[in-house]
């Protein structure tokens, strides 16, 4: 005699598809959920390089993830004036997400106003050499030369 037959359990979720609405809970249905991890800033922490701090992503060592160390190693960027002024303006914006958190850190204020003065010189030296960076930075005597030839690359400036 044939044993009738049973219909077949249905199938548990699969964590490579997405889910439905009404299938399952996660972590079951749609994976497992991650455990972020953001350490606390400390007072007057060690800090990167400008260079240092654009290549890793952060001006401070003590929020350097460790899987930077193999982006570091790809991301060598060469030192030129137009990398320099990215640099600088990186580490500035570090330093005002650190400042909002560490207003009393007069050693990082005072860095933090060296890096404005740095930069708004480099920019001023680098437009005079190359034109402008933005297209903000268009002057109305010169018109909207924005486009006009020869690019900064063209003429070495980013050498």
């Amino acid at each position: 005699m044939e044993k009738p037959n049973k219909p077949n359990p249905p199938a548990p979720p699969s964590t490579n598809q997405p889910c439905g609405p009404g299938q399952g809970q996660l972590p079951g249905c749609c994976g497992a959920l991650a455990f972020p991890y953001v350490p606390m800033q400390e007072e007057n922490p060690v800090r990167y390089s400008r260079m240092e701090a654009l290549q890793t992503g952060t001006l401070f060592p003590g929020l350097d993830l460790p899987f930077k160390a193999a982006i570091q190693a790809k991301t060598k960027l060469a030192n030129t004036a137009l990398v320099e002024l990215m640099a600088l303006d990186f580490a500035i914006d570090e330093l005002g997400l650190y400042l909002t958190t560490h207003a009393e850190d007069q050693e990082a204020l005072n860095l933090y106003w060296s890096y404005i003065k740095l930069a708004k010189e480099g920019r001023e030296k680098y437009q005079q050499m190359y034109g402008p960076l933005l297209q903000t930075d268009l002057t109305p005597e010169a018109g909207y030369a924005w486009l006009k030839d020869p690019w900064p690359w063209e003429e070495g400036g980013n050498d």
